[in-house]
C-alpha cells in the first residue's frame, strides 16, 4: 500500500493555496494547512471531510509576527509524525490590499521582506530536522518573475520606499536563499526549488491591485503540484521555474557572496539557528 504524503501548505485558506488544497486533497495527501483564520481554516477542513478526504490539520499565525511563526513550527513538529513536503506560498503583493505605505512587522522589519520572505525562512530552519527525518522530501517556494536586486545596506527599504521593490527583493530573496539551503543540503534528503507559478492569477490580490487576471489559477496550481509531486524532479534541486519551464532568477541569485551576505542577515534578523552553519 503507498504511503500518502504529509503537506503543509501556508496561506491555504484562499487563492493560490487553497486551490492547491483542493487538488492535493482529492489526490488523497495529507495536508497541513496553514492560515490567519482558525474559523476559516476549520471551515475548509470541515469541507473537505465531508467529500470524503481526509480532514487535514489546521495550524494559525501570523507570518508578520516571527514569534508566531516558532509557535507553528512548535506545533507542527509535536503533532505530525513526518514531513514529506513544504509549500512556501502564504504571502502579501507590492500594493493593495495590504497598502502601499511602508509598513513594519512585530518585530520591526519591512512588512514584505518579513512576511514573504523571513517568515518562511524561519519557517524552514524550524521544520528542516522533520523534514530530513522524512527524506526524500522537498521544499516548494512560491516566488515570481518580479524580482528586485538587495541592496544590503538597506534591507528594510528605509530610503525611497516603494512598494514594487518591497516585493520584488522578497522574492528574489526567498530564490536565493532556496538556491544557499539547496546548496547546503544532499539532494536525496530536501530538496528546494521555487517558482513562479504563473502571471497575475484571479487572486484577492491581483484583483485588489490589478483590477484584472491574465492567467488561471488551475494553471498555478498545476506548476506547483509537479514541483509538489512529479517522480520525474526527484533529486532535482537549486532550481527556478516559470510556471513549469527550467528557467534563470535575476543573475545576484546566483552570486554566492551575496547569498552568503543574505543568510547570515537572515539568521540575524529571525533569531534562528541554523541547523547547517
Amino acid at each position: 500500500m503507498t504511503r500518502s504524503r504529509t503537506v503543509l501548505i501556508t496561506g491555504a485558506t484562499d487563492g493560490l493555496g487553497l486551490a492547491l488544497a483542493e487538488r492535493l486533497a482529492a489526490e488523497g495527501t495529507d495536508l497541513i494547512l496553514h492560515g490567519r483564520d482558525q474559523a476559516r481554516l476549520g471551515s475548509i477542513a470541515d469541507r473537505f471531510a465531508a467529500r470524503g478526504a481526509s480532514r487535514p490539520r489546521t495550524v494559525t499565525a501570523d507570518l508578520a509576527d516571527l514569534g508566531q511563526v516558532r509557535r507553528m513550527a512548535a506545533e507542527i513538529r509535536a503533532s505530525a509524525d513526518r514531513l514529506d513536503v513544504l509549500v512556501s506560498n502564504a504571502g502579501i503583493g507590492s500594493g493593495q490590499p495590504d497598502g502601499r505605505d511602508r509598513r513594519t512587522s512585530a518585530d520591526g522589519h519591512e512588512l514584505r521582506f518579513a512576511v514573504n520572505y523571513l517568515a518562511g525562512f524561519l519557517l524552514t530552519l524550524e521544520l528542516l530536522p522533520l523534514l530530513r527525518e522524512s527524506a526524500p522530501a522537498r521544499i516548494v517556494n512560491v516566488a515570481s518573475l518580479g524580482q528586485h536586486p538587495l541592496d544590503f545596506e538597506d534591507l528594510m527599504l528605509e530610503r525611497d520606499y516603494d512598494g514594487t521593490r518591497a516585493y520584488g527583493q522578497s522574492k528574489l530573496a526567498q530564490i536565493a536563499s532556496g538556491f544557499e539551503l539547496a546548496a547546503r543540503l544532499p539532494a536525496g534528503d530536501v530538496t528546494v526549488n521555487s517558482l513562479h507559478p504563473a502571471t497575475y492569477m484571479p487572486t484577492k490580490i491581483v484583483l485588489a491591485e490589478a483590477g484584472h487576471s491574465i492567467d488561471t489559477l488551475e494553471e498555478g496550481v498545476t506548476a506547483i503540484r509537479r514541483l509538489v509531486a512529479d517522480p520525474a524532479l526527484a533529486g532535482t534541486t537549486g532550481r527556478f521555474y516559470d510556471r513549469t519551464r527550467d528557467t534563470r532568477a535575476h543573475s545576484q541569485a546566483y552570486d554566492r557572496q551575496a547569498r552568503l551576505r543574505l543568510w547570515q542577515a537572515s539568521l540575524e534578523l529571525t533569531g534562528a539557528d541554523s541547523p547547517l552553519g
